[in-house]
């Protein structure tokens, strides 16, 4: 049993990816080839906004998002201590400050409830994330956004292509980011991330950005990295997105799968599953459950020769790096708790109910 099978999905495509990939040997244009565009020009459809733009990576989404908006030392941007480490980490690297606000017992989404009393004078932006596939409550998050005149970055690394009240991830926000590392929902053959906007001065930015701050050629209004999307992924990507709306179907059958099966196991008050809102949906880049004895259970599971990861096991504000932070243990007890019993659970695409049921039985043997 695999935790990911990345080989059925490209088996899923393998002649569409040596077609595109082919074309891309033929022509040449290695860097922001027309595969580029083209994937921009589907995703910011399949999205519902104006523009998309393809960059290197999730985390550089996030970093060309926050220097669009100039933000810099003495600027604070609120994010979630319950996430991977770059949606911090490219705030601290232009200088400025991430704010924590602990997350929902429910969704392990961002808590709106908590984010007002975390806005100060500095603050500039918000980066909700979606995480393991459902997008926060944005509705709220915007509206006290909206109140005090800040941006909103939707982190959607791990939600893209979910629901949130009839809108698309991504297009939920000024701004929203995702990733295209390979074990995501749509996952490329390696590095890649886009961007998503209906402002066009922004995407403009972006795309500026994204190749060293240059507008035309050896014109440079603006400091930039290299932060491009290159061709070979959008080819790759373009294939892999013909299967995109199967692979979440997929990822949410065996998602709803586990949940029925959940419900007949009798240690089942021990173990905690994420809500997912119904007003939302989610495409499951994990099954995550909380557990007590999240580590014993884990290595139960290893001895079935089941695999598992415990995502995120420190939460960020506990992270050595941030001790300037001087966040201390209990400051975002949710977070804490989290990260201390969460497990997810294999999402494979071509997985059998039998290997569902086989899991389920080690969590039926919980004393």
């Amino acid at each position: 049993m695999l935790f990911i099978d990345l080989r059925t999905r490209l088996s899923r495509v393998r002649s569409e990816v040596d077609r595109r990939i082919a074309a891309v040997l033929d022509h040449g244009q290695f860097i922001l080839g027309p595969e580029v565009e083209e994937l921009e020009e589907k995703l910011a459809d399949y999205v519902g906004v104006k523009h998309c733009v393809g960059v290197s990576s999730g985390t550089d989404a996030l970093l060309i998002a926050l220097m669009a908006l100039e933000i810099g030392p003495g600027d604070e941007v609120i994010t979630v201590p319950y996430t991977w480490i770059s949606t911090a980490e490219v705030i601290v690297l232009l200088g400025a400050k991430p704010v924590f606000v602990d997350i929902r017992p429910d969704t392990w989404n961002m808590d709106p409830e908590l984010l007002e009393d975390a806005i100060t004078e500095r603050t500039r932006a918000i980066i909700p994330v979606g995480i393991y596939g459902q997008p926060p409550d944005m509705d709220s998050i915007n509206e006290i956004a909206q109140r005090h005149n800040l941006t909103v970055i939707e982190d959607a690394a791990q939600s893209f292509g979910a629901i949130y009240k009839g809108k698309r991830s991504c297009a939920l926000s000024a701004i929203g980011c995702t990733s295209f590392f390979p074990t995501k929902p749509l996952g490329g053959f390696g590095d890649g991330g886009a961007m998503f906007t209906n402002d066009d001065a922004l995407a403009e930015k972006f795309r500026q950005i994204r190749v060293h701050g240059q507008s035309r050629k050896h014109h440079h209004p603006l400091l930039g990295v290299n932060g491009r999307l290159d061709t070979l992924q959008a080819a790759a990507l373009l294939a892999i997105f013909g299967e995109f709306e199967n692979e979440i179907e997929s990822r949410q059958a065996i998602s709803n799968c586990y949940d029925k099966l959940l419900q007949f196991v009798k240690s089942v008050e021990k173990i905690n599953i994420q809500k997912v809102r119904p007003d939302t949906s989610s495409v499951y880049a994990q099954y995550t459950i909380l557990s007590p004895e999240r580590d014993a259970l884990q290595n139960q599971f290893w001895d079935a020769g089941i695999p598992t990861v415990a995502y995120y096991k420190i939460p960020l504000h506990m992270q050595p790096v941030f001790r300037e932070l001087r966040y201390k243990q209990g400051d975002f007890s949710v977070a804490e708790e989290v990260s201390n019993q969460c497990l997810s659970l294999p999402v494979c695409t071509n997985m059998s109910k039998s290997d569902q049921q086989k899991i389920t039985k080690v969590l039926a043997a919980l004393n």
